[in-house]
């Protein structure tokens, strides 16, 4: 909707700006025609003040610690839902019925094959190459071997190509795992669900039959639900950039699989394991505290604050219960990183310090801590994340392919190099 317009002031020139408001959050002013109007752009480094679309799907209020998928508490989902019923939710808006979500499931499910000849593309990297190098060459390469879904003007094409990328992520992630540590390929199952095949895969082999166990694999469903979607991120934002040129949804999904290796974004919850593993034991957590309220050191408490969230991340406290749950089930009972981690987050919330710079724990300090007690070791941690985060992903591409106002993506800049110059023969430079 829109509301009164809001006036700007350019010299002499008083420009009118349109005011839009939201369902909820704040509003923003319309600044589409403003270099039309004044000949200026607007200058915004991250695009911390800028809004880059319209959409329906996930909505943040970092200063009141929430976040919604479509309308719905993330809270409420990890609790009472399961992975899937997230990704229905995300990509067609709404809950489904018991008969919908059979179905959907059951497409899913027989969609994660990937094709034969996939297997060959693992045997061409090294054996040591990071899991998410792989992932960013063979997720693309699916548009190579699925020719009858990159017609993105096609809503059936659309359709089935989102279905295909949730459903072969999770074997393409265990295949990228079982190729960096030796083992062979396992093939998915259609009596498991979603999260339950994943585990399989991954830490199944020939030689013995391998039973996942409930508890793991409801934990690992929970952390997936948590990192579904995450409303305009950084890998977010390259997918949608990507998709305004047209290109195929594999693609695409390949881009945020590359944005999403930096370790400001999808390597964060490494960055906070290897902190917790250099304090070592509560003892030395005084010294680098300290160390992290000193300026002039270099060091930063990693799993702390949130571009975002001003107030306590709403799905740490769903990971911190999921992080106790699966140390009790694997009989970690005095791990000494989940001590550091437990004190760290005590003073976070009452030191005045923490308190004053709303430097709460966030997801990615519990994460870590989980996804190593669950077997996974820390060069898969960013792989995991992208297996949930397809679904937004996705969901957040075809948004965009149905917008109608959606163009090109193509940000200006403010130029500070030279002015013209003439070029001189080599000889006289």
């Amino acid at each position: 909707m829109t509301q009164t317009p809001g006036k700007l002031q350019v010299d002499d020139k008083a420009v009118d700006l349109p005011v839009r408001a939201g369902t909820i959050g704040p509003s923003v002013v319309d600044i589409g025609k403003m270099y039309a109007q004044t000949g200026m752009f607007t200058y915004d480094p991250g695009f911390t003040s800028t809004a880059s679309c319209e959409s329906k799907i996930t909505y943040i209020d970092g200063d009141e610690g929430v976040l919604l998928y479509r309308g719905y508490p993330i809270e409420q989902l990890a609790e009472h839902g399961d992975f899937l019923e997230s990704c229905y939710l995300l990509l067609y808006g709404e809950l489904p019925t018991k008969a919908q979500k059979a179905e959907f499931d059951y497409t899913v499910t027989r969609h994660t094959m990937v094709h034969e000849q996939m297997a060959r593309f693992f045997a061409g990297f090294r054996r040591d190459a990071h899991p998410m190098a792989v992932m960013t060459g063979v997720v693309g390469a699916l548009s190579a071997f699925y020719h009858d879904s990159t017609d993105i003007s096609d809503p059936n094409q659309r359709m089935v190509a989102s279905i295909r990328l949730i459903s072969k992520m999770p074997t393409l992630a265990a295949m990228a795992y079982k190729y960096t540590i030796g083992q062979p390929f396992v093939y998915p199952k259609n009596e498991l669900d979603f999260t339950s095949n994943f585990l399989r895969m991954c830490f199944a082999v020939p030689c013995e039959e391998y039973k996942v166990n409930p508890v793991l694999s409801r934990a690992l469903d929970r952390i997936f639900i948590l990192h579904a979607d995450h409303e305009q991120n950084a890998s977010t934002s390259t997918v949608r950039l990507a998709g305004s040129s047209g290109a195929n949804p594999f693609a695409c999904i390949a881009a945020g699989i590359a944005c999403l290796w930096g370790p400001a974004h999808g390597g964060a919850n490494e960055a906070a394991l290897k902190m917790l593993a250099e304090i070592g034991t509560v003892d030395r957590i005084p010294e680098y505290v300290k160390r992290a309220k000193d300026k002039s050191d270099p060091f930063r408490l990693m799993g702390f604050g949130h571009r975002v969230y001003k107030n306590y991340d709403p799905r740490a406290k769903i990971m911190q219960k999921t992080c106790h749950e699966v140390l009790s089930e694997m009989g970690i009972k005095d791990d000494p990183l989940l001590d550091v981690a437990v004190e760290l987050e005590r003073i976070a919330l009452s030191d005045e310090y923490f308190i004053e710079k709303k430097l709460y724990p966030n997801v990615d300090f519990y994460s870590g801590i989980t996804l190593k007690a669950l077997g996974f070791p820390v060069s898969m941690f960013t792989v995991l994340f992208a297996v949930a985060r397809t679904v937004g992903w996705i969901s957040q591409w075809k948004e965009m392919i149905e917008d109608p106002s959606q163009r090109i993506g193509r940000p200006r800049q403010l130029y500070t190099g030279y002015d013209k110059r003439d070029y001189g023969p080599i000889s006289e430079r």
